[in-house]
């Protein structure tokens, strides 16, 4: 059974919710978000709680129950607190640096990377290798950070590139057999 399907989602005082037959929408003081209903798959507000059932006990009912479920949780959560990420940028001369919604990424190539920030999601240059991506939708945070992320991925024998903060990497040796530096 779908343990995370059934637990219901509590509603904070600032978020409205309105329910269609095909996504949840969420209206809270940062924005609107709308998260997916998949056919089978009901949803209910009532006392500050919202709580999803579904049709059936079949293995795609299930776990399609646990994941709208969990994107509406994320929606709530989002709406009330934000989500965000924190990227560090490792290397000499590697630096980042934020005009409006441009950002500029010196990461060791011939010319800066430029990253357009889009609308929806905040990018904050805390230190020239520390940004923090933040926004209120839990995907787009994420898919932002892995965006700028993949300008240039940590290297495992010199540890130097794009990383998100507390990311372990396991550096690796030279490979045996060369000489030289």
């Amino acid at each position: 059974m779908s343990r995370i399907g059934k637990r219901p989602i509590p509603l904070p005082a600032g978020v409205k919710v309105t329910i269609h037959p095909d996504g949840i929408e969420f209206e809270g003081k940062k924005g609107k978000l709308r998260t997916p209903l998949h056919p089978g798959i009901t949803a209910k507000a009532d006392s500050g709680q919202l709580l999803l059932e579904r049709r059936d006990d079949s293995k795609p009912q299930k776990t399609l129950h646990g994941m709208c479920r969990a994107l509406a949780a994320n929606a709530v959560l989002g709406l009330t607190q934000g989500f965000q990420k924190q990227l560090e940028i490792v290397g000499v001369g590697y630096k980042a640096k934020l005009d409006k919604d441009r950002l500029e990424l010196a990461l060791g190539y011939s010319r800066p990377m430029i990253y357009t920030v889009p609308p929806d999601v905040e990018v904050v240059v805390e230190k020239p290798t520390l940004l923090t991506v933040r926004g209120i939708d839990r995907q787009r945070v994420g898919q932002v950070a892995d965006d700028i992320k993949k300008f240039r991925k940590p290297d495992p024998y010199k540890q130097k590139g794009v990383r998100y903060v507390g990311e372990r990497l396991i550096k690796k040796e030279r490979k045996a057999g060369v000489t030289g530096a």
